[in-house]
């Protein structure tokens, strides 16, 4: 849509939207960046104070794929405020807010209008130094492939709608969605940063549509081992069943042409990949020389971390699937 638009310049800016990358980044001084974000979306669960963390958390999510630490926080409501009773909006908000203290931030304001579908998310500005920038390509031949977060919450909220499970049946899922993607602090962890080339998270692409943005420049290809991938219970029980989003098919369609190795793959396993994430976990490529001290420190911090592949030099721009 913006195709064609006169757009303002500035040479400040040293992350825009053209890059697909995950957040915005305005340099402010040659120490300091503003790391800029937002994000919004209707109710996945039912229980309006889970839903508000998770909205708050998938929103937090672009700042620390930058690798930047968050600041300050704004609310975004849509909500029927003369149809359904306000303490339920109350509730959505007190589980941002939450999300907001645990990420160290603070909330600065917000704006809401009178909706007839519910929809909140977080407008966030986070820090950064301008040149310890984590873009989703920079990925070199070598790096380990790290996920933080298991696969599978789309095909769980899709069966959590058409009444298959329950909240409380999922309730694992819905407590990993709700989970900041906290990045561990540097020098008490082995100066860890130093190792990560790039960085992204898996949202509404799922993890091959959010990898392929990292093979996307054609300067290296990646493996995928896929029994390393990990999974959230009954994702793949589910899936099998045919309870996969609509998402999930779309991402399919515009991505799979980067895959190699699929027709070996198991079909339940490949469709996963693909499977719309809400508050997914980061994707990162890390030297394979410092792997080990990146996964001890995001396990420090009560992070999952597991290596699920690895970038080299063969078929850039592709995935293969072993």
């Amino acid at each position: 849509m913006l195709k064609g638009l006169k757009l303002p310049v500035d040479e400040r800016l040293l992350v825009g939207f053209d890059g697909g990358d995950d957040a915005g980044v305005f340099r402010l001084d040659g120490e300091r960046a503003l790391v800029q974000t937002v994000d919004f979306f209707t109710p996945m669960v039912d229980d309006p104070y889970k839903f508000g963390q998770i909205a708050a958390a998938n929103a937090f999510s672009d700042v620390y794929a930058m690798g930047g630490v968050p600041l300050t926080a704004m609310n975004l409501v849509a909500f029927p405020i003369n149809c359904l009773n306000p303490d339920i909006l109350k509730q959505i908000l007190a589980g941002g807010l939450d999300k907001i203290a645990e990420a160290g931030a603070v909330l600065a304001g917000g704006h809401s209008i009178d909706d007839p579908e519910i929809k909140y998310g977080l407008s966030v500005t986070g820090e950064i130094h301008p040149d310890k920038i984590w873009r989703n390509q920079g990925a070199l031949p070598g790096d380990l492939l790290l996920l933080t977060k298991p696969l599978g919450n789309g095909i769980l909220a899709t069966a959590l709608k058409a009444d298959f499970v329950t909240e409380d049946e999922i309730a694992p899922a819905l407590e990993w969605m709700a989970r900041l993607n906290h990045l561990p602090p540097d020098a008490e962890n082995g100066n860890w940063r130093q190792f990560v080339h790039a960085g992204t998270d898996v949202t509404g692409f799922g993890f091959i549509g959010h990898l392929s943005e990292m093979v996307a420049d054609d300067r290296v290809g990646v493996v995928v081992e896929m029994v390393s991938v990990p999974l959230l219970d009954q994702a793949e029980e589910l899936c099998s069943q045919g309870l996969f989003p609509g998402g999930g098919h779309r991402n399919r369609d515009f991505f799979g042409w980067r895959l190699l190795g699929e027709d070996l793959a198991d079909p339940i396993l490949r469709d996963l990949l693909f499977d719309p994430q809400t508050s997914g976990g980061l994707l990162l490529a890390v030297d394979a020389a410092g792997a080990e001290t990146v996964i001890r420190a995001f396990n420090a911090v009560g992070t999952g971390c597991w290596p699920v592949g690895r970038f080299s030099e063969n078929d850039p721009g592709r995935i293969m699937l072993l």
